[in-house]
């Protein structure tokens, strides 16, 4: 099983907060955790898109990791006086 883990696909998933950012690879399942997790609070971006959680579920991510694509999980941003 451990052998299995090693050879999933994975790309890179940064997360912003209030104390800096972390960067790690992970596999789809583990990044769509992690959206949820910040769901409401964050924004999601790939190759600096903003995209929908669904969109990133559906997304091939084996394309995803050949291109290095970056996922960033943004917090939101709030305007207005």
């Amino acid at each position: 099983m451990k052998k299995e883990e090693e050879n999933e696909i994975r790309v890179s998933v940064t997360l912003l907060d209030m104390s800096g950012d972390t960067c790690a690879q992970m596999t789809q399942p583990e990044a769509l955790d992690l959206v949820e997790q910040h769901s409401g609070t964050h924004w999601v971006f790939a190759n600096n898109r903003l995209v929908e959680a669904a969109q990133l579920a559906n997304a091939d991510w084996a394309e995803m990791a050949e291109n290095n694509t970056t996922v960033q999980l943004v917090p939101q941003l709030v305007g207005g006086l």
